[in-house]
């Protein structure tokens, strides 16, 4: 506690720091992924994501990620926060992005764990999606409802 005192029977989750980018395209498609995630042990929709490597950023994460599971790269970048997952348990520090103008430059590089498909949503399914919960995990929700502000929102 700030005053020094210690608590005790609470546990605290220390996971490694995270890039969440959600990439949208020139005609402002939503490049979103669909990929077997174990959490909720279940295909979802997901944005491209991954831990920073040692010595990285987490721009240059974020940008090595949506190239890595897409093929896409995009020029105009802007972070939508940076957040830790669980105010009591920790959980990781997820930094989200938002990617505008992001088009297509090389072919998706997956390693041999990730079957990812890559799906471009308009902005309506994209809130469909998010609003029937086809977006099962919180780090996208709140990553897809912050970039559908930012987005839409006067540049």
């Amino acid at each position: 506690m700030p005053d020094g005192r210690l608590r005790t029977g609470f546990h605290h989750i220390v996971l490694p720091e995270y890039s969440l980018v959600v990439p949208v395209t020139v005609d402002g498609r939503f490049v979103m992924i669909r990929e077997f995630k174990t959490g909720p042990a279940q295909i979802v929709l997901n944005a491209p994501a991954g831990g920073l490597h040692a010595g990285e950023t987490a721009i240059e994460c974020a940008r090595r990620e949506l190239l890595e599971e897409t093929g896409y790269a995009a020029d105009d970048w802007r972070l939508l926060g940076r957040f830790m997952v669980d105010g009591s348990t920790g959980g990781g520090i997820g930094n989200l992005f938002l990617a505008r103008g992001a088009r297509r430059v090389a072919d998706p590089k997956l390693d041999d764990t990730e079957e990812i498909e890559v799906t471009l949503l308009d902005e309506a399914a994209l809130r469909a999606a998010l609003m029937s919960h086809a977006i099962a995990m919180m780090p996208t929700a709140c990553a897809v409802g912050l970039a559908l502000v930012a987005y839409t929102a006067v540049p």
